[in-house]
């Protein structure tokens, strides 16, 4: 039975209105939990472009020649330039998915994580890779959306890309 409606035959007709306002979310089945656990990291982005990911899940092979990871390392999430950092990204996060930026945390020093391994951050640290892999740029304080897309839009491949949609539109 729908939950919205057994909370309206189980409360009394005056406490309805206000049962109303309430939003109901679909109950997440098992089925649907394993499903979403069997995309890629590729495709959970692609499905939803502003999605932040953990670093312990993402493995930079993956993503390569695909998106252009871009990084946050901190110590803990507590890290005041961490969560700048993440506040400026989340405002315009959007102009970061124009670009395939594929937007990563990873604030645990003691999992060795893929990008710990190759970056090998101390503290905070912000990085961000091109599609080829290499490193574009690194960072130790909280860059704004906009100088990243600067940075971005001055890449080889990038540069292409713009170059590219150019010819393809009228």
């Amino acid at each position: 039975m729908n939950i919205a409606v057994a909370v309206s035959l189980a409360l009394p007709a005056a406490a309805q209105e206000q049962t109303a306002l309430v939003e109901t979310r679909p109950v997440t089945t098992d089925a649907q939990a394993t499903e979403a656990e069997s995309l890629t990291v590729f495709e959970r982005w692609e499905a939803d472009p502003t999605t932040v990911f953990d670093g312990a899940e993402v493995t930079l092979a993956d993503l390569q020649w695909v998106l252009r990871p871009l990084v946050l390392f901190a110590d803990t999430p507590n890290d005041p330039r961490f969560r700048q950092q993440f506040d400026l990204l989340i405002a315009d996060i959007d102009q970061l998915a124009e670009r395939d930026v594929i937007v990563i945390t990873d604030t645990n020093p003691d999992e060795m994580s893929d990008l710990r391994t190759r970056l090998r951050p101390r503290g905070y640290m912000l990085a961000l890779l091109g599609k080829d892999g290499r490193v574009a740029l690194r960072k130790p304080s909280p860059w704004s959306v906009r100088e990243l897309s600067r940075s971005i839009d001055k890449m080889p491949l990038r540069q292409q890309e713009i170059s590219d949609r150019r010819m393809v539109q009228p």
